[in-house]
């Protein structure tokens, strides 16, 4: 099995150029076919060699493209089985190609974009490609915040209306927590709630800041109990000091003013409330990695989580389904066609070729 390089992908400092393309066009030029996809996936899952997922087995034999036959229990493995990859039917350089969009912006990349830039044959395809990549960020074992942390809650979505306030009608409530460095803002943390209660608040609190840390809040009287006996708690009572709450509580705010942003300029208001928690966990994942230099390292930590993700399929992660269009009596059945790929052929110039004979339409 063709192995992409002998180096440790998890080297606590991977190299650009080497474990990773740095840019745009040396990713393209790394992974100009599906074979070349496959092997730096073998690799990644892989790195100090074949480990069957079975038996456990180190011995194997080649299968064929991107398989192996596992001497142990004599089954056939594919560098893909068992991933988020799992029986795609997409090609991997047009996941790879998808990856790396989805992690050079900053805003993030829509399904409706995918579809049109990329040879996607539906939105629904683009859609699950990017709800597969948005089930593998999620940061649920990462490690908890520390040090100084602000924690607030907004409401995001809905219809417009007179109530305000954390319970207004028609929108989602969604707590956040943001590291306060010597240096500047750290990492942040962002999950839907169903309440402010201090039950709900603990909850989030608990799973996603380290005991001991000093947590600053506004004056909400569910804080307290929420973090009584495990944290040094630093109220601001906003209504008494007359000051907005963007003012003692900065760095929460400009979150939720960017994770707005998102929603209404990538996604143009769309991220369903039934959604909403993978699209908060897409953009904690790009703003946690918001200081790496290059983005290709970024695109690699993505695929090692995805070749450790297990398999997902769109009724997975559809939360609401929508019944199915019938064909209309007496219309002809189609046939499933093959998605397009980018391992293609190159060509040179064509624009310098004979003028298409009449009748011929570009696509």
């Amino acid at each position: 099995m063709l192995q992409a390089t002998a180096a440790h992908p998890h080297d606590s400092r991977p190299a650009a150029g080497w474990h990773y393309p740095a840019r745009v066009a040396e990713m393209r030029a790394w992974f100009r076919s599906d074979e070349a996809c496959l092997a730096y996936l073998d690799w990644l899952r892989w790195p100090e060699g074949f480990v069957c997922p079975h038996c456990a087995s180190t011995s194997a034999g080649d299968g064929g493209l991107g398989v192996y036959r596992c001497r142990g229990c004599r089954r056939r493995v594919s560098v893909t089985s068992g991933t988020m990859f799992d029986k795609t039917r997409v090609p991997l350089t047009v996941w790879f190609e998808a990856i790396w969009l989805f992690t050079a912006s900053k805003s993030g990349v829509s399904a409706a974009h995918l579809h049109q830039v990329l040879p996607i044959g539906s939105y629904q395809t683009a859609w699950t490609m990017l709800a597969k990549l948005r089930q593998v960020v999620s940061t649920v074992d990462s490690a908890p915040l520390t040090g100084r942390v602000e924690v607030d809650e907004t409401l995001i979505g809905g219809v417009r209306s007179g109530k305000r306030g954390r319970g207004a009608d028609g929108k989602v409530l969604v707590v956040g927590a943001i590291e306060i460095t010597e240096t500047g803002w750290g990492r942040a943390r962002m999950a839907v709630i169903p309440d402010a209660s201090a039950a709900s608040l603990r909850q989030f609190i608990t799973e996603n800041i380290a005991e001991g840390a000093t947590v600053v809040t506004d004056a909400w009287k569910s804080y307290p109990p929420a973090l009584a006996g495990k944290y040094t708690h630093e109220p601001f009572n906003i209504s008494v000091s007359g000051r907005p709450a963007h003012e003692p509580l900065p760095a929460i705010h400009r979150i939720f003013a960017l994770v707005k942003r998102m929603l209404l300029g990538t996604y143009q208001g769309g991220g369903s409330a039934e959604h909403l928690q993978e699209y908060l966990d897409e953009y904690v994942f790009r703003f946690n990695r918001r200081h790496t230099r290059q983005r290709g390292l970024v695109f690699m930590r993505l695929l090692q989580k995805a070749v450790a993700a297990v398999p997902t399929t769109y009724r997975d992660l559809v939360k609401v389904s929508r019944p199915k269009q019938t064909r209309p009596a007496g219309l002809p059945a189609t046939t499933r066609s093959r998605p397009g790929t980018l391992d293609v052929d190159p060509q040179t110039r064509p624009w310098l070729r004979r003028r298409p004979t009449p009748g011929h339409q570009d696509g």
